[in-house]
């Protein structure tokens, strides 16, 4: 673990220009230390039942603007918001599984996924979630993994709460 990373995060989030400032910095942060090829970050909108794109670090190939509905039957559903737990997709098997553009994914040569929740007071808000390739997520980085996401909780919530930047 990168205590420096950790630290460089919480720097950017006591700086001016929240929540970019903060989530750009976790970008930098998650590819110093875990690593990815694409990194998103998707606040759910529980009250216009949509999860939005907030963040990301390839926006030509997913661009910030994307939203789509919350499908509360899904894997992602049951598992990240509800339990509240990394989803590990190791494969391009679990990829094509779950997600619609999983062509588009794996044209940017991510074949294995997690997607880490963003939680506060006992409800997800939001997912950090890291693309490479195949295998390269593993339940070990788990702990790793639960520290960004917690350093996410404050952008998070501030997107939520549509306060100005």
């Amino acid at each position: 673990m990168s205590v420096a990373a950790l630290q460089r995060v919480a720097a950017a989030l006591a700086a001016p220009g929240q929540p970019d400032a903060g989530l750009a910095a976790l970008d930098a942060a998650l590819a110093a230390t875990i690593g990815h090829r694409l990194f998103t970050v998707l606040v759910l909108d529980e009250a216009r039942g949509v999860n939005r794109r907030f963040y990301s670090s390839n926006p030509g190939a997913y661009p910030v603007s994307g939203e789509k509905p919350i499908e509360r039957g899904s894997e992602f559903y049951r598992e990240v918001v509800q339990r509240g737990v990394p989803r590990f997709l190791p494969d391009r098997s679990a990829i094509e599984r779950a997600f619609f553009d999983h062509a588009l994914i794996a044209s940017l040569g991510c074949e294995g996924a997690v997607n880490v929740p963003v939680r506060w007071n006992g409800r997800t808000l939001g997912a950090l979630n890291l693309l490479d390739t195949a295998g390269h997520y593993t339940e070990a980085q788990a702990p790793l993994l639960g520290l960004f996401a917690a350093l996410a909780v404050a952008p998070i919530l501030h997107i939520l709460e549509g306060a100005p930047a």
